[in-house]
């Protein structure tokens, strides 16, 4: 994990940046005080990491990547940035006030071992919120229309809301809420699902770098093809109709809000 994330962390920046709207609901759903300090597990590059402390919260960033992590001291040298994963971070028992986790949890090893770890450093009463999508989701998005083995490939990694779920209260969390995130038009971070409103956003070889399942899961060959059939179908007014199919209620991705009694 860590070798394709220093791989990706090359350029990660360019297209990958803090949405000022999903900033605003981390902050919504973790409830930080200024007072106490948090975890931004798996941070990558630090985007959300440096957004929330720059509004005045004390962080500190963990993720396997050191590619990553290096871009996130250039950006923020501010944070107290560690190498770890969710399974090993290396803090004490009940040293966090918080935890958040944006689009990492599909990269966790093992969720059953990564939250008994958050857990134990997690103080009493501390809130985890996890930013995710769900195979559900994920067979909603008109993307499998173009890239069929790469969207398969990337449900495949990603654990459905009842195995995340499962393995958080028997971690010991309890469950608060959950909440539907919809892709916005003006989205400022580029990932998996960004173009959901503008599908001229996957041409760009840049944004494409940024996403996983693109740079990492899929073959050229598949994905020259379906940017071929997407741009034949912009051209020809028929990506409404691809669009209107695969429209649905499920959200596009999700937020899962734990916590510590």
């Amino acid at each position: 994990m860590s070798v394709k994330y220093d791989k990706i962390g090359i350029n990660y920046n360019r297209t990958r940046k803090a949405d000022p709207y999903l900033v605003s609901k981390l902050i919504e759903n973790l409830q930080p005080d200024k007072n106490k300090i948090y975890l931004d597990i798996g941070c990558g590059t630090g985007n959300y990491t440096s957004a929330l402390q720059k509004r005045g919260f004390k962080f500190i960033g963990i993720d396997p990547s050191k590619e990553m992590l290096e871009k996130a001291k250039v950006k923020n040298p501010h944070i107290d940035w560690r190498i770890g994963t969710s399974e090993n971070t290396g803090l004490e028992n009940n040293t966090i006030d918080g935890i958040m986790g944006s689009l990492t949890i599909h990269h966790w090893s093992d969720l059953d071992k990564a939250f008994s770890e958050l857990f134990r450093i997690l103080k009493r009463d501390g809130e985890i919120v996890i930013f995710t999508s769900t195979p559900k989701q994920m067979k909603g998005y008109w993307l499998n229309h173009y890239f069929p083995k790469m969207m398969n490939d990337s449900i495949c990694q990603m654990p459905s809301l009842e195995v995340v779920t499962s393995a958080m209260t028997k971690a010991g969390f309890k469950l608060k809420n959950t909440e539907k995130y919809n892709i916005k038009p003006d989205l400022e971070d580029q990932f998996l699902y960004c173009g959901k409103q503008n599908p001229e956003l996957y041409f760009n070889t840049k944004i494409r770098h940024g996403i996983s399942s693109f740079s990492s899961l899929a073959n050229k060959e598949e994905v020259e093809a379906g940017l071929l059939k997407l741009r034949s179908d912009i051209d020809k007014g028929k990506i409404a109709d691809v669009m209107k199919a695969y429209k649905n209620n499920l959200g596009d991705y999700l937020y899962i809000i734990g916590k510590k009694h």
